[in-house]
């Protein structure tokens, strides 16, 4: 038998013969205090571990920026009077600084948001604890979890829907270094400018004129307690959408600052009992102005200078816009209760200008655009047509009298004539007057003299006066003298202007001045004002632009009571589109008025983007009548001074007739008279009266109007001729282009489920209808197919298709499908829906021939 077994402690103490020591009683509190041990190491080497994963996280974070954390601030735009019209940026927000964020608005975030914020670096645990408590005790919201600087940081740098550890990690990495790079009043300031307040709004500023109409220093407790609580749930604590749960959450904004000794009890309760709707702006006051008065804003936007930018940069720019002019001129657009247009699809663009400072105080930029679009076409300012009668006082009489001194009854020969290139010149009606004064050929928009003035002044000088007038053409030619030149109406609108302002020429502008954000920055935008002409030759040309309107081609364009100048100007088509249209005589691709008072210069066009189109003589009318409705509208009420004559000029009666011209001397019958103006030097020595001036006529009147009938009718034969032969060449070409191609892409397949055949081809320009032939059988169709019952199992159906045209018909294209036999489903030589993809007489695949047929229709 084995011996008794021993302990390792009792054989040691045999061998040494020490009795052995008696085990130890383990107590609890060794116990804990082993416990204490092995959680202080686990946690040791927890925190070793956590904080490598924070380390992870923490360094993919992304660097701490000023331009992320402060958002963009969107610009205003000023009226005239200072009032706000519109608001441009990527977010809607007024920024505000920390020393005017009102003291109760911070008491009211402190309170609800973080209340320990003044005692924390970024991360608040206690704050983390406390909120768990307060929104199982008072309700979800009563008090948030994160800090400023962590809702600050989830705003500008994190996806806040990502719940994931990294995120976590990150925020508070961030959050840390935030309070360590900005001071407490920063964070502030960032937060109040930077939450999301519902309706596009961006800003407790912003919200405060957004939905209380004024600035935060201004609101009461109960409408600082509803701002203060909406950035937990901008959208769900919207006043207006949401009265009930915005009451909810201010009144725990109000319960908060109470808890924390910020008001009183009795402020709390007087707060809680005013309703929410009370001090709320109505719905039409608070409306987005983003699409107000687009080519207004498209025009101020042209102005900003590159170096900054109105979207993000808080700009205050204050401009010349009259609202009420403004408005007139869009409803005068877009509606036929002011003028009467033709149809919706013939546009418009006018321009309202200050004569003596250049300053735009309304444009319309278009007709009939949708009330969504932002930065659309602008006729008013992007339009580029050529300008006909307009440049006239422009390129020819205006130089000619600056640097020729020519007066207002020099006589000029409107007869026959041609270019210096030897190309043929007419008048509008293809008629002459023969001798006519500068005064009479300019209010009879005259194309010969025209041309005669600015080829005697010369092409160079023509070029610097208009170059004055910021027109600026590189090249410039003969054809300019009657405006085949290309312009706008804000370019004429500034050019007449200064007819009207003494030769004085202003740039026309819409900005008067820019604010920066700062709200101290200034930039004067006001153009220099720049002479552009003697004060003789701008109060020449307007008193001549004064008989346009009383006599002349303008009388359309008259405002009862309000001296006014102005020119008319219309555009003919070239020979291609008038081959291709034919159109009626008369016929006018562009219409324009330019004119002004001693107040306001206005410039009209009107025409249509489609060569199709073009205005009729009734239509040239309009722009007229654009320009005396908008002249009456904003003169109504003032006293508008006439042009008033420069000692530089002296107004002379004239010998009716006389050439030269001839003073008529005393006694002389007021009806032998005109009265006509000469730059002072210049006046004629030579005295008549009307019996001289009628024996000098009568010496050579009779030899010169024969010699005038004899050139008319010359030319009139030959004009005849030339019109025979365009005639009969169009003739050709109509014949050609009518007659019939056979239908392309005829295309039949039989349908084995319902046993029908289903044929289709491409439309014929011009076919009112298609006769269908089947198997013999015509039927006549409006449609590009048809679909028939199927024949018997094995049988042939033929089909043909003729295009119908004015009782002509057009060639066949035909095709044919075989039923497929029922024992063997089909033929080789058929697809599987016994598709015959054409056979028969079409000589392209459907293809090729759909891309010629698009050549045709869009490439003319």
């Amino acid at each position: 038998m084995a011996d008794k077994l021993q302990t390792r402690a009792e054989f040691r103490s045999q061998k040494s013969g020490v009795p052995p020591k008696k085990p130890k009683k383990v107590t609890g509190k060794k116990i804990l205090k082993f416990v204490f041990f092995a959680a202080l190491f686990c946690a040791f080497f927890g925190i070793a571990a956590g904080a490598t994963v924070f380390y992870s996280y923490a360094k993919d974070a992304p660097e701490l920026s000023d331009s992320k954390l402060r958002d963009p601030l969107s610009s205003k735009l000023l009226d005239k009077d200072g009032k706000v019209f519109a608001e441009v940026g990527t977010e809607r927000r007024d920024y505000i600084e920390y020393k005017d964020i009102p003291k109760s608005l911070q008491d009211a975030v402190l309170s609800t948001e973080d209340t320990r914020f003044y005692e924390h670096d970024g991360l608040d645990p206690i704050r983390l604890g406390g909120a768990v408590i307060a929104n199982v005790k008072e309700g979800f919201g009563a008090e948030g979890a994160s800090t400023l600087s962590q809702q600050i940081i989830k705003m500008s740098y994190l996806d806040y829907t990502n719940k994931t550890l990294g995120r976590k990690a990150q925020e508070a990495y961030l959050a840390l270094k935030l309070e360590e790079k900005y001071s407490k009043q920063d964070i502030i300031e960032i937060y109040v400018n930077k939450v999301y307040m519902s309706d596009r709004v961006h800003g407790m500023e912003t919200a405060a004129e957004h939905y209380f109409g004024k600035k935060l220093n201004k609101l009461n407790l109960a409408e600082t307690a509803l701002i203060a609580g909406m950035p937990q749930s901008p959208n769900n604590y919207n006043p207006y959408d949401h009265p009930e749960a915005a009451k909810q959450r201010r009144d725990i904004v109000l319960s908060n600052m109470y808890k924390n000794g910020k008001i009183t009890k009795s402020e709390m309760d007087q707060a809680k009992t005013v309703q929410v709707a009370t001090g709320l702006r109505s719905e039409s006051d608070r409306k987005d102005k983003t699409y107000k008065y687009d080519a207004y804003v498209t025009q101020v936007l042209s102005e900003i200078p590159k170096e900054y930018d109105v979207y993000k940069d808080g700009l205050t720019i204050y401009t010349s816009l009259d609202q009420d002019a403004q408005k007139y001129t869009e409803e005068m657009l877009n509606s036929n209760d002011i003028v009467q247009f033709s149809d919706d699809k013939m546009q418009a663009g006018i321009v309202l200008q200050n004569t003596k400072n250049g300053r735009i105080e309304a444009i319309g930029g278009a007709r009939n655009q949708k009330e969504n679009v932002t930065r659309g076409y602008n006729y008013a300012t992007q339009l580029k047509r050529q300008v006909g009668s307009t440049m006239k006082p422009i390129a020819d009489y205006g130089p000619a009298i600056e640097y020729l001194n020519w007066s207002t009854a020099k006589v000029l020969k409107d007869a026959p004539y041609s270019y210096s290139s030897g190309n043929e010149i007419n008048n509008w009606d293809l008629s002459y007057k023969g001798s006519l004064t500068v005064r009479e050929a300019l209010y009879m928009s005259r194309n010969i003299p025209a041309l005669k003035a600015l080829q005697t002044v010369g092409l160079d000088k023509a070029k610097t006066f208009t170059d004055k007038l910021w027109f600026n053409y590189k090249e410039f030619y003969e054809s300019y003298a009657i405006g085949a030149n290309e312009s706008n109406p804000v370019q004429l609108a500034g050019a007449y202007a200064a007819f009207g302002n003494q030769g004085v020429y202003n740039k026309p502008h819409a900005i008067k001045k820019i604010v920066l954000s700062d709200g101290e920055t200034s930039m004067d935008m006001e153009p220099k004002s720049e002479t552009a002409m003697k004060e003789s030759t701008a109060y020449m040309i307007s008193d001549m632009l004064k008989d346009v309107l009383s006599k002349g081609t303008g009388t359309s364009a008259a405002v009862p009571g309000v001296p006014a100048a102005g020119k008319t100007g219309t555009t003919n088509f070239d020979q291609a589109a008038q081959n291709k249209y034919s159109y009626p005589k008369g016929a006018a691709r562009d219409a324009w008025f330019a004119g002004y008072s001693t107040d306001y210069s206005i410039a009209v066009w009107t025409g249509y983007d489609n060569l199709k189109n073009y205005l009729s003589s009734s239509e040239q009318k309009i722009s007229q009548r654009m320009f005396s409705k908008l002249m009456a509208h904003v003169s109504e009420g003032k006293n508008t001074s006439d042009f008033k004559k420069p000692s530089s000029v002296v107004s002379v009666p004239i010998l009716r007739g006389s050439n030269p011209p001839t003073v008529a001397a005393s006694g002389t019958p007021s009806s032998a008279i005109t009265n006509e103006l000469f730059v002072k030097g210049t006046v004629p020595s030579r005295t008549g009266s009307a019996s001289s001036s009628s024996d000098d006529e009568d010496d050579n009147s009779s030899e010169e109007l024969d010699k005038q009938k004899e050139e008319e009718q010359k030319r009139l034969e030959e004009q005849k001729k030339k019109e025979e032969e365009e005639r009969k060449k169009q003739e050709e070409e109509e014949e050609k282009a009518n007659e019939l191609t056979a239908p392309a892409g005829l295309n039949a397949s039989y349908n084995t489920s319902t046993k029908q055949i289903t044929a289709s081809w491409g439309a014929v320009n011009g076919a009112s209808s298609y006769q269908v032939t089947i198997n013999g059988q015509t039927s006549s169709v409006s449609s590009t197919s048809i679909t028939i019952s199927g024949g018997a199992p094995g049988s042939v159906t033929t089909i043909s298709v003729v295009a119908v045209k004015d009782g002509k018909t057009s060639p066949a294209a035909s095709t044919s499908v075989t039923i497929p036999k029922e024992e063997t489903g089909g033929n080789e030589n058929e697809n599987e829906n016994g598709n015959s993809d054409n056979g028969g007489n079409n000589p392209n695949p459907p293809n090729q021939d759909n891309n010629n047929r698009a050549t045709r229709e869009t490439g003319g």
